[in-house]
């Protein structure tokens, strides 16, 4: 999903969102030092937030006491590069780097420059974002063939991704729980089928939405919480999920409160609502009780917790959150109550 790393870079930039593949492209740059350095390879790693530059340069210019290929690695490095003075350092240290050194610096985030085309010419830039979902599909039937010895077909790889989403590493553990799971069986029947997927692997994040908004919904502060610990702590559902489940009920209850003000019959609003099966009365009811003031109240907040979540604003988002929830079924109870 990215160019490969080879032997010859002395210098590279791994950043983006997907944690599993900046570490497999820095596995793949460690063996192929090691495999043209006769094994012999000193790695060495700095934490970006608080590394010094001189200790970074001093290592990369000192020869090893074995006299073997250094790797040095510093996390966190949008940190790290944050002072020009150390943006200007790193410049002129890719112009001219140590043949017996490999500088690596990874990071979430990061702010391309006049850097990233120096290190280019001596190594690479590589930008690790999670695939497009046609991508993590394919990624998957060929990660099971070749990791865990699994065929993944295309239905079972499509709701893999449908549950899981296009994060490597969580399919990638996915993948070695069917492995597991299929072990015992000859060579030729370790096959994933989409039945094997939904029994083994989570909620997809229609399902895990519904469980948040349903407890919401039910007006037990008490409930909600635990609701949201278990789908964090134990489904392991990404926090966002959640945010946007929360963000999700609070539209439905404002837009319904507005329609059901103006007098338009429930079945109209459900439609234009998009409610049905099991959310549509419960969801109709909170809508008509909170009012359209009180709904349009809680839908602000919500997307204020949206947009605090995306911004670094919220605090620990997982106690933000249950706090959050609290509050939320709290305005409900009353009307849990007389359903």
């Amino acid at each position: 999903m990215a160019e490969a790393v080879t032997a010859s870079m002395r210098f590279v930039i791994l950043h983006g969102k997907d944690s599993f593949l900046i570490v497999r492209r820095l596995h793949d740059l460690q063996a192929a030092l090691a495999a043209a350095h006769g094994g012999e390879v000193t790695r060495f790693d700095f934490d970006g937030s608080t590394a010094r530059l001189v200790d970074v340069l001093d290592e990369l210019r000192t020869f090893g006491l074995l006299a073997t290929h250094k790797l040095v690695v510093v996390d966190k490095a949008d940190q790290f590069v944050g002072q020009e003075e150390t943006r200007r350092a790193l410049e002129r240290y890719a112009e001219s780097p140590m043949q017996e050194a490999t500088l690596v610096l990874r990071s979430e985030s990061w702010r391309p420059g006049n850097l990233d085309k120096l290190v280019a010419k001596v190594g690479a830039v590589l930008k690790c974002d999670p695939p497009d979902i046609g991508r993590a599909e394919d990624w998957c039937a060929g990660r099971g063939k070749k990791e865990y010895g699994i065929d993944v077909p295309d239905d079972a790889a499509a709701a893999l991704v449908e549950r899981v989403g296009n994060d490597l590493a969580r399919l990638d553990g996915e993948l070695a729980k069917y492995g597991a799971y299929l072990a015992t069986e000859p060579e030729g029947k370790r096959v994933v089928t989409k039945q094997l997927v939904t029994t083994l692997t989570g909620q997809t994040r229609e399902e895990a939405a519904w469980e948040v908004q349903e407890a919401v919904l039910g007006g037990r502060r008490d409930a909600a919480i635990r609701k949201v610990r278990e789908l964090i702590e134990i489904s392991q559902a990404p926090e966002q999920l959640i945010v946007w489940s929360l963000v999700d009920l609070s539209r439905k209850l404002h837009d319904a409160a507005r329609m059901l003000a103006e007098g338009q019959p429930e079945g109209a609003v459900a439609k234009q609502v998009k409610l049905w099966g099991p959310s549509m009365s419960p969801t109709l009811r909170a809508a008509r009780t909170l009012g359209a003031a009180r709904a349009a109240r809680l839908f602000h907040q919500a997307v204020d917790l949206d947009r605090r979540s995306k911004s670094g604003l919220a605090g620990d988002l997982p106690r933000t959150l249950e706090a959050f929830v609290a509050g939320f079924s709290a305005e409900l109870a009353p009307v849990a109550r007389r359903g």
